[in-house]
């Protein structure tokens, strides 16, 4: 297994030659597609991924610790089948659409300006979160650890305070809707 910090990645196409497998240290990887490739079993350590192409990547295994994500394209990842293990990352500007993180300890992550439709987020924890100008259209959240999450800049979520733990989060008036949505109550503004 390689070892490899402190490399600029730029325009590369890993769907066709796949990136090998080993650990990233303090990389960058700028404008590279990676879609329906495999990531399994690289361990990511301070790494960014800026405008990249993700889409359908395999993950089983694969290691993010303290990566940034900015201004890229991660439709139907299953972070669900990520090494656990120190898992964390931060997305700005990102489409996430069609992902998992089902049942993950993501606690503290920050989702900023970004695109999370239809996103399962079902028993993740996700404590110390935020979702500033993000869109949750038909995301899920069931059995949801939501304690001290930022919701007051997010945008078209629908969670049922009975089934989610919400102590302690944020939502601006605005959104209150998307917390009695299940009620079928209609609010006048």
């Amino acid at each position: 297994m390689e070892y490899i910090i402190e490399q600029s990645f730029k325009q590369e196409n890993y769907a066709l030659n796949y990136l090998t497998e080993g650990e990233y240290e303090n990389c960058t990887f700028e404008n590279c597609n990676f879609s329906g490739s495999s990531l399994a079993r690289i361990k990511f350590i301070d790494c960014k991924f800026v405008e990249s192409n993700l889409s359908n990547v395999t993950l089983t295994d694969t290691s993010f610790q303290n990566v940034k994500f900015r201004d890229s394209k991660l439709l139907g990842l299953r972070f669900d089948e990520c090494a656990e293990f120190g898992l964390s990352f931060s997305f700005d500007n990102c489409v996430l659409n069609h992902s998992s993180f089902y049942k993950l300890d993501i606690r503290k992550t920050t989702f900023l300006n970004s695109q999370l439709q239809e996103v399962d987020f079902t028993e993740t924890i996700l404590t110390d979160s935020s979702f500033d100008e993000c869109n949750l259209l038909r995301t899920t959240f069931d059995r949801t650890n939501l304690t001290k999450t930022d919701f007051t800049a997010a945008h078209n979520y629908s969670i049922d305070p009975d089934n989610n733990m919400i102590r302690k989060a944020k939502f601006s008036l605005f959104g209150l809707s998307g917390l009695l949505e299940k009620y079928g109550i209609e609010i006048i503004e």
